[in-house]
């Protein structure tokens, strides 16, 4: 079983899915879109077997006023 969407790919599975995960179980970013820091943190989400995106994570700068 794959643990990450990239190990998927390596060994050619291209319906992968990762197993579901709420959106409790991991944070969101304040990151820029853009940024080396947002990057980073959609890399460690990845390598990590985590959804891409958050649902609260910072999406323009205007976000800025509801960052918590």
């Amino acid at each position: 079983m794959n643990s990450s969407i990239l190990e998927a790919i390596r060994q050619g599975q291209w319906d992968y899915e990762p197993n579901s995960t709420e959106d409790e179980e991991y944070s969101f970013t304040s990151a820029l879109p853009g940024t080396n820091a947002k990057l980073q943190i959609l890399a460690d989400r990845i390598a990590e077997g985590l959804p891409l995106w958050h649902p609260n994570d910072r999406i323009t700068y205007d976000d800025s006023e509801s960052i918590e």
